[in-house]
């Protein structure tokens, strides 16, 4: 009863914030609509597979099992299911999944619309996705359910003594898939017992990217022989750091691939530089021989982008937290990124064999890019054990794959 009060109230600020922001009217339009997608799309007379993630990272995790089991497993269709814009607006028309749509939120009457209406065979719920009411369904249904790549803290409510009532919903999974020995540990420690250590499906993701990158050769072309940075996602904290090094580096070039792209993040971060820039979308032969920085003003060629550079910066660690670090490092280059890192187990893991560095500020970066455009053997080590570190780290997939049975 208090979960389900919880939603409701969620329900009723969901509503009211929709009226003021774009990105929630997008939201509580698209959950609504999907029942009609439901009703027009699902094949009576096939078994579907339920994979739901939360947003686009989460997606990203889950996709390589999704793609596995479509190629193993063709006589079943995909049902895939996005919590937050930011995953459906950018993946609803992925090829990979036969209906795309929202999941509608975890009420009572919502669960039993959605499951009547999707019938789903089998679940696979990605990384923090813990709907109650949905689980509790499920399993009254005998549906067998998955968690797929989730890592579990102390500090999380299951572990709480406030959080008893709702941990049991984590007995309603088949199986959890989760990252590491002490996530077993603390799920042992309230009984659930179902789980393997996989480790991150992520890994198994970025092998694949890296296999499929594109060749970009306008930025070949801007790299020439220069060493040069690739900045991921950064924001404008992260640009304060790395933008005075490089404009005081004229041996090294720049490559910038902003979190947020629009007009006034780019008037900003050319505002910082001294050195000549030019952006990707107005980028011709001409104007990248004279430039020395490269500002990606486009979605969806970052991972590939990563593969002509040395050195790679990720942004957001002076922020919320960082961005995709194993994107960079599955190219055998040492990453380096700010202080909110803690709760990501590929940045320890990146640190710990010396191929991830985190820096408190320029002092550091300075120092450490000193020691990268100065000591090639150091930078060249610090490449290889990153990408070690994602190979050595890559086979959940057939982890997964040895215990879900079709």
């Amino acid at each position: 009863m208090i979960y389900n009060i919880f939603i409701y109230l969620y329900i009723s600020a969901v509503r009211l914030a929709a009226l003021f922001n774009k990105k929630v009217a997008k939201m509580w339009k698209g959950e609504n609509e999907a029942f009609s997608i439901l009703k027009k799309q699902i094949d009576s007379s096939a078994k579907y597979l339920w994979f739901h993630a939360a947003s686009l990272g989460e997606f990203e995790q889950g996709r390589p099992l999704i793609e596995e089991i479509r190629k193993k497993y063709p006589q079943y269709k995909i049902l895939l299911t996005f919590f937050s814009p930011s995953g459906y607006e950018v993946r609803k028309d992925y090829k990979g999944a036969d209906v795309v749509c929202y999941l509608p939120l975890d009420t009572p009457r919502n669960v039993l619309r959605f499951l009547d209406l999707a019938r789903p065979y089998m679940a696979f719920f990605i990384k923090y996705e813990f709907w109650k009411n949905y689980l509790d369904e499920m399993r009254v249904r005998n549906i067998p359910v998955y968690s797929v790549s989730p890592i579990f803290r102390k500090e999380q409510i299951f572990f709480r003594w406030y959080g008893s009532g709702y941990a049991k919903v984590l007995k309603n999974f088949t199986h959890l898939f989760v990252q590491n020995q002490e996530s077993v540990e603390l799920l042992e420690q309230i009984g659930v017992k179902n789980t393997t250590v996989v480790g991150d499906t992520r890994f198994d993701r970025v092998l694949e990217i890296c296999q499929q990158a594109k060749e970009l050769p306008l930025v070949e072309m801007f790299k020439g022989t220069a060493t040069t940075l690739v900045a991921g996602s950064s924001w404008a904290p992260d640009e304060d750091i790395f933008i005075p090094y490089f404009n005081a580096h004229p041996e090294m070039k720049l490559i910038i691939a902003p979190h947020v792209i629009n007009d006034e993040h780019l008037k900003e971060i050319k505002s910082k530089l001294t050195r000549p820039v030019v952006c990707y979308s107005q980028a011709t032969e001409a104007s990248l021989r004279n430039a020395d920085c490269l500002i990606i003003d486009c979605f969806g060629l970052l991972s590939s982008i990563y593969r002509y550079g040395e050195i790679a910066y990720i942004g957001g660690g002076f922020g919320v937290s960082i961005h995709n670090t194993l994107e960079a490092a599955v190219y055998g280059m040492p990453v380096v990124f700010g202080p909110n890192n803690k709760k990501f187990m590929e940045a320890q893991g990146l640190k710990a064999c010396k191929g991830g560095f985190e820096i408190q500020g320029a002092d550091d970066f300075n120092a450490l890019m000193d020691k990268f455009l100065t000591d090639y053997g150091f930078l060249d080590k610090s490449g290889k054990k990153s990408g070690n570190f994602v190979r050595d780290n890559a086979g959940a997939l057939e982890k997964i794959m040895k215990v879900v049975r079709l």
